[in-house]
């Protein structure tokens, strides 16, 4: 039993393409001020297929199929306005570049980005809310600690969660006993449809023969991981739940999935750095240029089982950061002018390229880390070395879900929120979330996000 439903976002999807097909017919019947004919509808909605397929894309991309958090809903108008106009800007270059259907639909391109934008909205914030149940499963948590809080304080505060937690037991506030006795207490009740225990946690051990037997009393009941919750809610692990069993159970991968990320990391690199050789002479240029110092820089960096590597960037700052910080916890560089480009560009990382090529990075995967911090973390962070299973990456889950990475500096709070996300790609690694994070890299450089 699955609580947070995947079958939303294909009901998503599919209202998408409908409200493409009426803005369509829409703006046809405005262009031309009458009702459009079934022919001639068809004659237009046959290329208008084609660049629904690329709209669908760029949805994608732009994030509005991710988990729809009440920040997200607040900037939707601004990201349908901007998504739509890319869609329009990509219509117009298909019809320019393949004039085999004859049509040139300027005026028709204007009006339906004018049609389809109020259109996607009032479906996306009005219907499709009203097409989930009104019913919701109530369920029973038994679990403590700051991550439990978070994720019972995010399903209480958002409406979108088909489930809700009738009572919450904090193991760690009641004893023994007063669990079991909640336990018996909510488990007879008919609505109770689930429990999320956290099976780490001892106060557990007592009360799962209640739960046990109140599974055969009811119809419709789960029993539910809080870990496996938390993770389906944040897209993260939660590192107040973790053990070192759940940890190494993570570790393990098939031999194929290796194999076939090695050679799409290959095969990636290769065609990666064979389209954007031609910006290096520029960069080597404008580095020169700016501040006549050196154009590469070589950093050490701690790799796969904690080998030492060494990767080879363009340089952006006056200097090279080894991770020697001092009390101050922050570096004395700054970046340069043109490091300041190359960096919101995602040029600087062009050359370690040839670091995946060899082997010594993934295109996916942790974020590689100075040995000076690495040793920082290791002893202040539990399980920190756990991300250190696997090959370190260009870009990888937690440099496109946790935006506050701490460049150039220590930071134990940012850096074990980083870890969540680390831990989580360690867990659920698989070639698709890798396409995933790829796509939504490809994003994250096309709008110049970060630095």
């Amino acid at each position: 039993m699955t609580l947070v439903p995947k079958r939303e976002y294909v009901i998503l999807l599919t209202g998408d393409v409908l409200v493409f097909v009426i803005s369509l017919w829409l703006a046809l019947a405005l262009r031309y001020l009458e009702l459009p004919n079934r022919g001639f509808f068809l004659q237009h909605l046959t290329p208008f297929t084609i660049l629904f397929i690329a709209w669908i894309a760029v949805f994608f991309l732009a994030g509005l199929y991710g988990k729809h958090t009440r920040l997200f809903r607040n900037r939707l108008p601004s990201i349908i306005l901007y998504v739509q106009a890319i869609n329009i800007s990509i219509a117009a270059l298909f019809f320019f570049l393949i004039p085999f259907f004859g049509i040139a639909p300027k005026t028709l391109l204007l009006l339906y980005l004018a049609v389809s934008c109020p259109l996607i909205f009032y479906w996306r914030v009005n219907i499709f809310p009203s097409l989930r149940t009104s019913r919701k499963l109530k369920g029973v948590l038994i679990a403590s600690g700051p991550d439990i809080h978070d994720m019972s304080k995010e399903i209480a505060s958002d409406s979108r969660y088909p489930f809700e937690f009738a009572s919450i037991i904090d193991t760690e506030k009641a004893k023994s006993h007063d669990v079991i006795q909640e336990a018996c207490r909510v488990a007879a009740e008919r609505s109770i449809n689930f429990f999320v225990v956290d099976f780490s946690d001892k106060a557990i051990a007592t009360a799962l023969p209640i739960v046990y037997n109140a599974a055969f009393q009811k119809r419709h009941f789960a029993l539910v991981d809080a870990i496996d919750l938390y993770q389906e809610v944040f897209d993260r692990m939660p590192l107040s739940l973790l053990q070192y069993e759940r940890v190494l159970a993570g570790a393990a991968s098939s031999r194929a999935y290796d194999a076939m990320k090695r050679i799409v990391d290959i095969a990636g690199a290769i065609v990666v750095g064979a389209v954007t050789l031609i910006i290096f002479p520029f960069a080597a240029l404008a580095i020169k240029l700016d501040d006549e110092g050196p154009i590469f820089i070589t950093q050490a960096r701690v790799g796969k089982y904690q080998n030492p590597i060494r990767i080879i960037k363009f340089r952006s700052m006056n200097g090279n950061d080894e991770g020697a910080y001092g009390k101050s916890g922050k570096t004395e560089l700054h970046v340069t002018r043109v490091g300041y480009w190359l960096r919101l560009l995602r040029i600087d990382e062009l050359p370690q390229l040839w670091n995946v090529l060899v082997g010594d990075l993934s295109l996916v995967g942790p974020r590689p880390e100075l040995p000076a911090l690495s040793g920082r973390y290791s002893a202040r962070i539990p399980y920190y070395d756990a991300r250190y299973l696997i090959t370190p990456g260009l870009t990888g889950w937690a440099q496109i879900r946790h935006d506050r990475d701490p460049h150039h500096g220590a930071d134990i709070p940012e850096t074990k929120a980083k870890l969540s996300y680390d831990l989580y790609y360690l867990e659920r690694r698989s070639l698709l979330l890798d396409i995933y994070i790829i796509l939504q890299t490809v994003r994250i450089v096309i709008s110049a996000k970060g630095s």
